[in-house]
């Protein structure tokens, strides 16, 4: 079981000297972190800045190659296979660029794709002559995998899966989907950006290519992290479309050696500090027990996701089978950024999401936006009743 006392007086924004009465409910954005983390990442800019950037990265190349094998720890994965990044979107990105593409090629998306996402397919479409299609949801909401099969062919070269769309509490079918991928030869790319942390990642049972993900939101690191997961054969095979001399060895007068692992998917330059601090985050997880996270994540979620639909006018919006720790709602009437600012003046916090991240989803089901409310593990479940008081009394 979680030791709920422990990780709440190990983080600053709900300990005993925080300001009475906040309830934070927005981990699916940018959550709290633990002490470590912030301790971690201001104790090594204190170091910067008194032997310099250069001197002070070196002292500590063994936490920084601990921070890949963290990493690899939790999703079950080798640090050789793991890139850092600053965020899930450059992984992601670094990872799509470097596919191969040509006239006639088709490039898979699931309806709940984000935007960042849809628009770099898009564009890659216009320049290589290749297609932009969406796999149909199900009548649960999630990927529609008799759909998906009946769609692939040999021309298929990548399915996109978002795993837990940013607009609600849907968990995507991604090892089903990968295997109705596989099977014509199509490449998947895993955004993990808001399960990673809540929900328990195995890449070797999804089976996928590559995952991306994002250090500030379920795993409570830094914001400017982020890493990319490519399978072994993979990150030894493709050339990103961008190099350094961390990426690659500039070996002769026209001549370059690439990273032999991930690594080539890397810049020289980064947030050192950062980086330590996702390492302290990623190992905080690993000490509380992932299981023991996950399953108070969902517990909270599971509570609101009661709560809230008695409350008369409220509707929650998650959709599918399994759900995340994310709970989208909407209030009749009132307009959800409205409700946001009313419940930040009550120091509740909450964000909005709106269609234009989740274009096709939310435009299918005809919302413009919807409330979004994700309680971490440090949460307190007399904070969660606080916020649907408050929701009540809008």
């Amino acid at each position: 079981m979680l030791d709920e006392e422990r990780v709440r007086a190990d983080t600053p924004g709900c300990a005993s000297d925080a300001e009475p009465g906040s309830v934070f409910l927005d981990s699916a954005g940018s959550s709290l972190p633990p002490r470590v983390v912030l301790d971690t990442a201001i104790d090594h800019l204190r170091r910067e800045a008194e032997v310099g950037g250069y001197r002070a990265a070196n002292e500590r190349l063994d936490d920084l190659a601990a921070v890949k094998t963290a990493i690899g720890t939790l999703i079950n994965a080798t640090p050789a296979s793991i890139a850092l990044s600053d965020s899930a979107t450059r992984s992601w990105a670094d990872f799509f660029y470097s596919i191969p593409l040509a006239e006639g090629d088709r490039i898979l998306i699931s309806e709940a794709d984000y935007a960042s996402n849809a628009i770099a397919a898009l564009q890659r479409a216009r320049a290589t002559g290749a297609t932009v299609e969406q796999i149909p949801s199900d009548g649960t909401g999630q990927i529609d995998l008799d759909a998906l099969t009946n769609m692939v062919d040999e021309r298929v070269k990548l399915v996109s899966v978002l795993h837990v769309p940013t607009n609600g509490g849907l968990v995507n079918p991604a090892a089903e989907a990968t295997r109705i991928a596989h099977s014509v030869g199509a490449l998947v790319l895993l955004d993990a950006c808001q399960s990673t942390g809540q929900l328990a990642i195995d890449v070797a049972e999804l089976d996928v290519d590559a995952l991306s993900a994002t250090g500030r939101k379920w795993l409570r690191g830094p914001r400017g992290t982020g890493f990319l997961y490519l399978r072994t054969e993979l990150a030894r095979s493709l050339e990103p479309g961008r190099l350094d001399l961390h990426s690659a060895e500039w070996t002769g007068p026209d001549e370059y050696r690439l990273a032999p692992d991930a690594s080539r998917f890397e810049f020289w330059e980064c947030d050192v500090a950062g980086r330590l601090g996702l390492g302290a985050a990623v190992r905080y997880l690993l000490d509380l027990g992932p299981d023991n996270v996950y399953d108070a994540i969902a517990a909270r979620a599971e509570h609101l996701r009661k709560a809230l639909p008695e409350i008369p006018g409220v509707t929650v919006r998650d959709i599918g089978i399994r759900h995340s720790g994310i709970v989208s709602f909407t209030v009749d009437g009132v307009d959800s950024l409205a409700v946001r600012d009313r419940l930040a003046a009550q120091d509740i916090t909450v964000t909005v999401s709106h269609a234009s991240s989740t274009l096709l989803d939310m435009t299918g089901r005809g919302l413009r936006s919807v409330v979004r409310a994700s309680p971490h593990c440090f949460v307190s479940f007399d904070e969660l009743d606080r916020f649907v008081a408050a929701v009540a009394a809008l």
